[in-house]
């Protein structure tokens, strides 16, 4: 992703539209949820929804970036992408092994992925058999991603592809289970079932594709435009799944290696034979990334906000340490010109958020 003239075009017009409405607009749906969080009853479901805000304010960041994709500025794509990474998260929060609720019992809360993007399924009583008390947090939310849903004028042309990837959402689930033999044996099966005729991707990285959830808010910008085809929000799919997705989740990996190492947490690139083919896959499919969704109408808009993405981790404290220095610089390297741009900003914001190790 060299800083070419399209790109550094596109670069502009994408920081215009956040410096003038975008950053203040995000902040201002935070504030709201924020202030819901607080007000959850039980104090374990508070600290969960509490935790999932403030120390993962980077996904909601990265995820109100897609509001710079289509053509003109649509409020209601913005709010909806705020909504829905933010009930990612909370379920994330809740569900890992010292969260809330665990994996063990988080697949009921993980139906709340589909209700909230499949209009056509009437929403269901998450918390059934579970003794938390969330105050009513968990629905609200999920009614309100699907009012933003309604609100945009393409939505009906890309639910189909919305809901299947949430009825993935199990594979969620699967990465906090803690006993290693167990979780990596469900993994493969679950690949095995979902995707049977890939070869392309070995068992754990369809799991890491998966997982990264971000083809999501890119056909939710597909939807905000006026008249979507089934044609483009096709080609949107797959320019984003299975080598975007599964980058951004690799990456995300690579910044937390020490943290999940220490914390009993799953690290896809623990998988690989070696670091050194972790890396080597790392930057294949940055590679593979880039040139999906260069093929993309405005593909330099979505280039830009892989750019970000890419820039967003390589910026965590973690991935600037001294062992990880050289590596990020090589990886940043690959990703080309406009990602080393952005590090220096991205740098920048995450000291003046105290974002500096959040993910």
């Amino acid at each position: 992703m060299p800083l070419s003239g399209p790109q550094s075009a596109a670069l502009l017009r994408a920081a215009g539209r956040e410096l003038t409405g975008g950053l203040r607009a995000v902040s201002r749906e935070v504030h709201v949820w924020r202030a819901r969080a607080e007000r959850i009853p039980d104090l374990s479901v508070r600290h969960d929804a509490l935790a999932a805000i403030d120390l993962k304010r980077g996904h909601t960041d990265g995820a109100a970036m897609f509001w710079t994709l289509p053509s003109r500025r649509e409020p209601g794509l913005l709010r909806t992408l705020v909504r829905y990474e933010l009930l990612q998260d909370f379920l994330d929060s809740t569900t890992e092994h010292d969260g809330s609720v665990g994996p063990e019992h988080g697949g009921r809360l993980y139906r709340a992925l589909g209700d909230a993007l499949d209009l056509d399924q009437h929403p269901s009583d998450y918390w059934r058999h579970l003794a938390p008390d969330d105050g009513g947090y968990l629905a609200t939310l999920v009614a309100a991603c699907r009012e933003g849903c309604r609100s945009l004028p393409g939505y009906g042309v890309v639910q189909p592809l919305l809901v299947r990837e949430a009825e993935w959402a199990s594979v969620l689930i699967l990465n906090h289970q803690l006993d290693a033999t167990v979780r990596d044996a469900s993994l493969r099966a679950w690949a095995a079932r979902h995707f049977p005729h890939e070869r392309e991707l070995s068992w754990f990285e369809v799991g890491a594709a998966v997982s990264g959830w971000i083809t999501t808010h890119a056909l939710l910008a597909v939807a905000a435009e006026r008249d979507p085809t089934p044609a483009d929000a096709e080609a949107t799919y797959a320019a984003y799944f299975p080598w975007l997705a599964m980058t951004l989740t690799l990456l995300d990996s690579y910044a937390d290696q020490a943290e999940d190492e220490r914390r009993g947490n799953h690290n896809y690139l623990v998988h690989y034979a070696t670091r050194e083919r972790a890396v080597e896959r790392l930057h294949e499919s940055i590679r593979c990334a880039a040139d999906s969704v260069r093929e993309l109408p405005n593909g330099e808009r979505h280039c830009v906000l892989l750019a970000c993405m890419i820039a967003l981790y390589l910026t965590k404290d973690s991935a600037r340490s001294a062992a990880f220095r050289p590596t990020s610089a090589q990886l940043a390297g690959t990703a080309g010109s406009l990602p080393r741009l952005l590090m220096p900003a991205l740098r920048l914001w995450r000291v003046r958020t105290g974002q500096r190790a959040a993910t």
